[in-house]
């Protein structure tokens, strides 16, 4: 079975109707799907190739380091992809990026390879040069997604800690990064874009890019996001991006609405993808590009 069908699998198990929440989250789940007039794409099809590795250009580096997790109370681990040509003498900008209910530290390198996407678009002058880690959002001491993934759904919640407190500071004081809010960007998929839009608005003092996915029923009610919907219009960047046959949509067009409403700048991206590999990989592609993040000193 692919990853894709993995992962629709898992959405329509956990999230079976939308009459009511799923169990401690704040939103209905799953349920029909209803297209508004602006559901479109922002970006077109990306180009041929986009996604294969290129042998005639830099590579950049995958590691798994561990970190002592106060949080957990125990040693975890993260994926930290380098870029090409990486030095500890150069700051860069560094993007968090967080997975879904089902997957962990390993799930957006095995279907998205942000590692391959981000040399491609270096060497094209698509992107500039920057750390992606993706560490595990399910924040307890058996941190693996085995058995019924939806009972570990209060981990997620408190990972918001352990992202502040462990991560964010073990990567900052491993790596040559840009220890600041204008250099630091949040992104996830499914229940990732739940907790991306929770922290990265909750916290917009430390993340001034923010990108949801395919945001999942732990996203916080919209006007729960951020209750001064002004201080969203500080951010460089705020994207929202779902595909048209993913059954959770209706959280993704709520959050959508709100921000129109409020009159807050946002990315809306609306492929023709369901909830599953093939969305988040595109979205990831896109979502790198808008970084525009500004160069070291």
């Amino acid at each position: 079975m692919t990853h894709a069908a993995c992962a629709l699998l898992i959405c329509l198990s956990a999230f079976p109707a939308l009459a009511q929440p799923a169990p401690g989250q704040p939103r209905p789940a799953w349920g029909p799907i209803v297209l508004r007039e602006d559901d479109k794409p922002a970006f077109p099809a990306p180009p041929e190739g986009w996604d294969k590795r290129r042998e005639d250009i830099p590579h950049g580096m995958l590691t798994m380091i561990e970190y002592e997790s106060k949080t957990v109370g125990t040693r975890r681990r993260m994926n930290v992809c380098t870029p090409p040509g990486y030095t500890p003498e150069k700051k860069l900008p560094v993007l968090y990026l967080l997975h879904g209910i089902g997957g962990d530290e390993t799930e957006w390198e095995r279907f998205a390879q942000p590692d391959v996407l981000l040399d491609n678009l270096i060497a094209d002058g698509k992107a500039v040069p920057m750390i992606v880690v993706m560490p595990n959002g399910r924040a307890q001491r058996n941190d693996r997604p085995t058995g019924d993934v939806m009972k570990h759904a209060p981990a997620f919640a408190v990972f918001e800690r352990d992202l502040l407190e462990d991560v964010i500071p073990t990567i900052e004081a491993r790596y040559a990064v840009q220890a600041d809010r204008e250099h630091r960007a949040l992104a996830g998929l499914s229940m990732g874009g739940g907790q991306t839009l929770n922290f990265g608005l909750g916290h917009s003092e430390l993340f001034a890019w923010v990108g949801g996915f395919s945001s999942a029923p732990n996203t916080r009610p919209s006007a729960e996001l951020m209750p001064d919907a002004q201080a969203a219009k500080h951010l460089k960047l705020l994207w929202l991006s779902c595909g048209s046959r993913d059954g959770l949509i209706h959280i993704s067009q709520d959050v959508h609405a709100w921000l129109k409403s409020q009159g807050v700048p946002h990315v809306w991206h609306v492929t023709d993808h369901a909830h599953d590999g093939a969305e988040w990989k595109q979205a990831l592609y896109y979502f790198l590009q808008q970084l525009s993040f500004s160069p070291a000193p």
